[in-house]
């Protein structure tokens, strides 16, 4: 589904992405973690072509990720959302319907507003809503087009709990239906049930890739994938 191959990418002199590459399979979710400065959020970006990359290559199901005709099978979530202050929550999913041309959207939009209680905040401005609100909009948002791919920046930031709950439930009905999901995240606690890969990067490197399962095992590390984070991080420090 998704597949990146010696990807580079530099700001001047320093480089954010240093010859990495990954893939990722269908109805797969992944965890893209490390410490601030990893490079997490410019590979992202890069994969979406909101940078250009120095070199490399970024395919989507072996189509290049640069061409147009797989940009309607993407999603990103960022992890500030980015919506219009004067629409309404409807006229956000409104918009995206005719941006993307989607004819049946109405009982799509009901259904995921209900699931993220959303209902009576229908007819709200985007500038009076909490950062929690405008959170789970942007995540309605990159649900309604039906992509097959969602990149998902820091999904969990201004969540309560129960906004946390209901996103994990989301994230694993996409995962069933067969989404390739890769969230970046600090917060590795709330993806440790539903996570099968992690991709674990330190300054623009990729330190650890693989099945969770595999890399405990290889770690010898039995607790958390946040556990497995940090024996990770301190085995490469040596």
């Amino acid at each position: 589904m998704l597949e990146i191959k010696n990807l580079v990418k530099s700001f001047k002199k320093v480089k954010a992405i240093d010859n990495i590459s990954f893939s990722l399979n269908k109805g797969e979710i992944a965890i893209l973690c490390g410490p601030n400065g990893a490079g997490k959020t410019t590979t992202l970006k890069c994969v979406l072509s909101l940078l250009k990359k120095d070199s490399g290559e970024i395919l989507i199901n072996d189509i290049p990720s640069s061409d147009r005709s797989v940009r309607e099978t993407l999603a990103y979530i960022p992890e500030t959302p980015d919506l219009y202050p004067l629409l309404t929550i409807w006229e956000h999913f409104k918009f995206i319907a005719l941006a993307y041309n989607i004819k049946d959207w109405t009982s799509k939009a009901e259904e995921y507003i209900e699931a993220f209680n959303l209902v009576d905040k229908k007819d709200t401005l985007a500038k009076e809503l909490s950062k929690g609100m405008k959170q789970k909009v942007s995540i309605i948002m990159a649900l309604i087009h039906n992509p097959d791919i969602f990149f998902i920046d820091e999904p969990f930031v201004g969540l309560d709990p129960q906004g946390i709950k209901e996103f994990r439930e989301m994230m694993l009905k996409l995962k069933n239906l067969g989404k390739t999901i890769l969230v970046s995240t600090h917060v590795l606690a709330s993806m440790d049930e539903i996570s099968d890969t992690m991709i674990i990067m330190k300054e623009g490197k990729i330190l650890e890739f693989g099945n969770k399962y595999s890399l405990r095992e290889k770690y010898k590390e039995s607790g958390s994938i946040e556990d497995l984070f940090f024996k990770v991080i301190d085995v490469n420090q040596l």
